[in-house]
């Protein structure tokens, strides 16, 4: 176009402006949007889910639009009604994109509109949805086609969806709180219920049941019937302990939305609710607990069966059957001693005890009476007053006989085998000895006194001679003597004391510590009769025949 050559210089450079304004603006790209995503601080209030946005009705949010030209566009024309949500299926068939994006039914409303070079900024918001509905799709429509644009542009790309769903019922804090207890007591009842029953093993309940009182008698009994399927009753408790505290955590999350602050407060739940109280409890009133809430038990054994049942037979078909708590006789021994201040049994009974369980331990070498210091007689000696003296001050009713050395023991000697003997009559001791015969009994050093005890208990004698085999040195073996051992000392270990008589001259046969007896010795001399009285003693028999013979008139003069 030619310029008229009597226009002014002014306008001719406004036309030539002009011009070329109109020529960039032909060149220009045409506007276009791209995307479509929350703004951020709407990002809780909008949400991503499969590919689309969505958003709670009743919910104001803020969206931005990507693109380019924006403000050449047309967003902000007619009044800023640029933009608007069509509901996707909502227009009758034949209905163009024209007719669906200029009707103002729309669910989602604009509250205002603020337009960039390359991004829009948005306010909307979604308005409840109508009765009977609980999800609606919508998509974007936009006119973007300049500033003299008058169509909609429909954007059915899902970038530019947006779905409106029903807003979640909100949940009452006294709900909430109450939900949260019954986890609580939940999870403590199956603490309590897996202390109290599982701390108890059928050997142990079975105990109770036979030595308890009448009152633990009733409670073991009641419990017996559940606790003797063991590995059924284990996960049916374990698999409720586990689910309550875990649905107190999944519920307490959902309710604080705080990570940190859900794990202190679930950590405090279960600390003190389900693992202190319990364990406090169940160490006191466990039985009685395990009792009275035994319905308990079936009731959830029942419910759990689908899963714990298959579980359990699967424990009982690769562990058998539950091992039960058993102790060793030295276990057993130090539980009694640890567990003194807290029974109710005597220092005498407890060492009764003791004495029992460690009898079966220990060998006759460990409580015989050494040779030495045992009293014996000589197989020479004779029973006069002076012998029969010594056997009755010694105190003893066995009497160990030896020929020539002390080790060679022969015969015993019977204290009341002297029943009919006549001091005066200087009977040798070999001769009562001999005429009684009463057997040896050998016991070697090593023999446990549980099985020297059996012996005695067999009548065969009370005394036994300790023996062992010497093998020592170049000659043959032989046995040699090293002591004797009674009854009495076994008892005497047995009680775990020394049996004191009136004659006992040593308390301990290893510390050879002697007690005194605060009485007056007796003296046998007093039954002795004295050299002055002693006469001739004529028997009855030499008396009757002088009488005769006198009588006859033989005999006088």
């Amino acid at each position: 176009m030619a310029v008229p050559y009597n226009w002014p210089p002014l306008a001719v450079y406004l036309w030539l402006f002009g011009a070329a304004a109109a020529a960039a603006a032909q060149t220009a790209p045409p506007p276009q949007l791209l995307s479509m995503r929350p703004d951020h601080t709407s990002v809780r209030r909008v949400y991503l889910e499969g590919g689309l946005l969505k958003v709670a009705e009743g919910t104001r949010f803020k969206l931005r639009l990507y693109g380019s030209g924006l403000r050449r566009s047309g967003l902000l024309g007619d009044r800023g009604r640029g933009l608007a949500f069509a509901e996707l299926g909502g227009g009758r068939g034949g209905q163009s994109d024209q007719w669906l994006c200029r009707q103002d039914n729309s669910d989602i409303g604009v509250v205002s509109l603020t337009v960039g070079e390359r991004t829009a900024t948005v306010e909307l918001e979604a308005r409840f949805l109508r009765k009977g509905d609980t999800v609606k799709y919508y998509t974007l429509c936009a006119r973007v086609g300049g500033p003299d644009a008058r169509d909609w542009v429909h954007f059915r790309r899902p970038d530019f969806h947006l779905v409106v769903v029903e807003k979640e019922k909100t949940t009452s804090v006294k709900f909430k709180v109450l939900v949260t207890l019954l986890f609580v007591c939940l999870s403590t009842l199956f603490s309590i219920l897996n202390l109290s029953l599982m701390a108890l093993d059928p050997v142990e309940l079975r105990v109770i049941k036979n030595s308890g009182t009448e009152e633990e008698k009733k409670y073991s009994e009641h419990i017996e019937s559940v606790r003797k399927h063991g590995n059924y009753l284990l996960c049916t408790l374990m698999l409720g302990d586990v689910l309550m505290n875990c649905s107190l955590t999944v519920w307490l999350c959902e309710i604080i939305n705080t990570t940190w602050l859900t794990i202190l407060v679930c950590t405090g739940c279960i600390f003190f609710f389900g693992e202190i109280i319990p364990y406090a409890v169940c160490s006191r009133h466990g039985l009685a607990l395990a009792s009275n809430t035994i319905w308990v038990t079936k009731f959830f054994m029942i419910l759990s069966f689908p899963a714990s049942y298959p579980i359990s037979k699967l424990l009982d078909l690769i562990l058998h059957q539950q091992i039960s708590n058993f102790y060793t006789r030295e276990k057993l021994i130090e539980m009694l001693r640890v567990t003194d201040p807290y029974n109710d049994l005597v220092k005498e009974e407890l060492n009764i005890i003791e004495g029992a369980l460690e009898l079966r331990n220990k060998t006759v070498e460990d409580v015989m009476t050494p040779l030495s210091d045992c009293f014996m007689l000589s197989s020479d000696a004779v029973l006069d007053f002076a012998t029969m003296s010594e056997i009755m001050q010694s105190g003893y009713t066995r009497i160990p006989v030896y020929e020539n050395e002390r080790s060679n023991i022969v015969d015993i000697l019977f204290v009341k085998d002297l029943a009919f003997v006549d001091p005066d009559d200087g009977m040798p001791l070999a001769i009562m000895t001999k005429f009684y015969n009463h057997p040896l009994h050998c016991v070697f050093n090593d023999a446990k006194l549980d099985e020297v005890l059996e012996d005695f208990k067999k009548g065969k004698s009370h005394l036994a001679i300790v023996q062992k085999v010497n093998n020592e040195g170049e000659g043959d073996p032989f046995y040699e003597v090293l002591g004797i051992i009674t009854l009495e000392d076994i008892i005497e270990e047995l009680i775990k004391s020394e049996i004191l008589d009136e004659t006992d001259m040593y308390t301990d046969n290893r510390t050879k510590k002697i007690a005194y007896r605060e009485q007056k010795p007796h003296d046998f001399s007093l039954f002795k009769d004295s050299e002055a009285d002693l006469r001739t003693k004529i028997s009855p028999q030499l008396l009757l025949a002088t009488h005769r013979f006198l009588a006859t008139g033989k005999g006088g003069s």
